[in-house]
């Protein structure tokens, strides 16, 4: 937030949104004086209401539930999988945004002495170091902009993918979807879990729903999703308009 006031030509608070002194109400990049708050994104004043959160509220519960997304971390034990290093670039980084964003003392702090359980889960900072290298495809680093191109690379599968859309697909089209999609990992992940004969968790991942799959009611990590929710990031509202598809492509 330091950095957003800092880009502004005036740096008073947006009011297009009605003020609210309300923890349990998302904001976007307005209202400065509330820091350590979850916010929602896009952050333009003008833009449409969302529940997706920033990238540094998505980090910060990234500390508690680790890296493995819900249906992955139904096969790998979660506590090898947390992230160790964030790196910065120095020339936009605040040490104190990033202490009350990230750190033991900030607005984390609640759950600094949970060691979490034999499940694995528990809080587990990350360390935040600076860098001056810059990164020639950054935002600030590329000269012809951003590209909208991007390519996935494994033993069994490969792709180009534009726009997030598999190339030659129309965006919307469910066959258009990554094999890294939410649905590609939900399905690999069923299928490993039959391969390894693992019928709870197949029971598991069989619901008709993501939702359900992702949240169910044997797998801990919804829990420590809803603790830190109500110990540290206060005001977090789930996005469930997204999550009522099957495992199966339309």
């Amino acid at each position: 937030m330091e950095l957003t006031m800092a880009s502004q030509q005036d740096a008073t608070p947006w009011t297009n949104a009605a003020p609210s002194s309300k923890p349990e109400d998302m904001l976007g990049r307005g209202h400065f004086d509330r820091l350590g708050v979850v916010r929602r994104k896009p952050a333009r004043p003008d833009a449409p209401i969302t529940l997706s959160k920033s990238c540094s509220d998505k980090l910060a519960l990234k500390q508690v539930t680790g890296l493995l997304s819900g249906t992955v971390a139904k096969l790998v034990q979660v506590e090898g999988c947390y992230l160790r290093t964030l790196i910065l670039p120095d020339n936009e980084t605040v040490d104190d945004a990033v202490k009350r964003a990230f750190g033991r003392d900030g607005r984390m702090k609640a759950l600094k002495d949970w060691q979490g359980s034999q499940s694995g889960y528990g809080f587990r900072p990350f360390e935040v170091r600076t860098t001056s290298r810059k990164f020639v495809y950054s935002a600030q680093g590329a000269e012809a902009g951003g590209s909208n191109l991007s390519a996935l690379y494994t033993p069994r599968r490969q792709e180009i993918l534009v726009n997030g859309v598999l190339q030659g697909r129309k965006q919307y089209d469910p066959r258009g979807a990554s094999s890294a999609s939410r649905r590609g990992l939900w399905r690999l992940a069923l299928e490993v879990a039959v391969m390894v004969g693992t019928p709870v968790i197949v029971r598991s991942l069989s619901q008709p729903r993501y939702a359900l799959a992702k949240e169910d009611a044997n797998h801990t990590r919804e829990a420590v999703k809803q603790m830190a929710w109500d110990k540290a990031l206060m005001g977090w509202k789930r996005n469930e308009r997204d999550d009522a598809w099957s495992v199966e492509q339309a």
